[in-house]
């Protein structure tokens, strides 16, 4: 289980990116994925768990 938040936080990144630079017209929509991602590590690292 831990794996698989880390991995929904890798691909929310890279698709952060990939929507960063392949649509710059949609910044504000894009941001919500690195948001969720942020979150997604802050929670990993208030739980205690290890990422």
């Amino acid at each position: 289980m831990r794996d698989l938040i880390w991995l929904i936080v890798v691909l929310l990144v890279i698709g952060w990116l990939v929507g960063y630079f392949a649509f710059p017209d949609l910044g504000s929509i894009i941001h919500i994925l690195i948001v969720v991602a942020v979150i997604l590590i802050l929670y990993k690292l208030l739980t205690g768990r290890r990422l």
